[in-house]
């Protein structure tokens, strides 16, 4: 790939920014921002890449478009790009659900037109191009997407550049990369925004200010909950069967832990707690976190 072309300078798309520029993958960089609050944060901190003022002047000079944008955009940017875009330019994103996407990409952009679409397991509950790391892809996951008709060349240059930017990567089909993140994401990101409805809820009810007493789970709970709202909205409605699921099965083991509680069953309580502990174990032993009391924090 010659030029790249990011279009969404957000805390993914500046990351990788940093990244490509850091490792030289590129003769150019490329970056669209509709945002003017990112384009005036893009400018002061002095990002590497040429700013474009529209998708077209990107588009026409980049063999490599990167959509780092909410996906409910997605539909919007492929309908503007799609009279511009050359052949032989290869497509991919960096969204977290994948079924919904895929239908867009595939009634929306222009037939002919090469895209894969990636999912690096990354990020932060912090947003906007000030929050930028070079390394945040570094020993991380990446999914990439195989449809019926993705060729065997563009799926094999796309995952060399995610192994360029640092991250493992892994291939699988849409519906099992939405199952899979219904559980191990989307919805301990739903419990998380719950959880602080619940406390605010509570305090409200109450007319106790509880926020100032919170203990470590709320704490750490209401981190994940500063995440990005419009990118989070996008996921949920993006992968609502699969995440509602998710919620059935939460909601019955819910209530089994209600059950045992109120009758005091010792016996299936310290089950439940004693196998939480060795997923814990499970995630430390495959390098998923570090092995620090309060979560690595200092």
């Amino acid at each position: 790939m010659k030029n790249v072309f990011i279009i969404g300078c957000g805390l993914l798309g500046s990351s990788l920014l940093k990244s490509i520029s850091k490792k030289k993958i590129t003769k150019k960089i490329l970056v669209y921002e509709k945002s003017k609050t990112n384009l005036t944060k893009i400018k002061k901190l002095k990002l590497p890449g040429k700013i474009v003022s529209s998708l077209r002047e990107g588009v026409i000079k980049s063999d490599f478009i990167i959509f780092c944008t909410p996906m409910s955009e997605y539909k919007k940017i492929i309908i503007e790009i799609n009279k511009f875009v050359l052949p032989g330019t290869l497509i991919t994103d960096i969204g977290s659900s994948k079924i919904e996407t895929s239908k867009v990409f595939q009634n929306f952009l222009r037939k002919g037109i090469n895209w894969i679409q990636s999912h690096p397991i990354t990020g932060s509950e912090v947003s906007g191009p000030e929050h930028g790391d070079s390394n945040i892809f570094n020993n991380k996951w990446c999914i990439l997407i195989k449809e019926k008709n993705t060729k065997k060349k563009n799926l094999n240059s796309l995952s060399k550049f995610w192994k360029k930017m640092g991250s493992k990567v892994i291939v699988m089909n849409a519906d099992k990369h939405d199952k899979i993140f219904s559980i191990t994401s989307h919805l301990p990101h739903l419990i998380a925004y719950n959880l602080v409805k619940t406390a605010q809820d509570f305090e409200k009810k109450q007319k106790n200010d509880l926020i100032k007493f919170s203990a470590g789970g709320l704490r750490d709970f209401s981190r994940i909950a500063a995440s990005n709202e419009i990118m989070w909205r996008d996921i949920f409605f993006n992968n609502n069967n699969n995440i509602s699921k998710a919620i059935d099965l939460f909601i019955k083991n819910l209530n089994a832990f209600k059950k045992d509680i109120k009758s005091k069953n010792n016996k299936s309580v310290l089950k439940k707690l004693i196998n939480s502990k060795k997923v814990r174990s499970k995630i430390l032993k495959l390098k998923q976190d570090i092995n620090k009391p309060d979560f690595g924090r200092n």
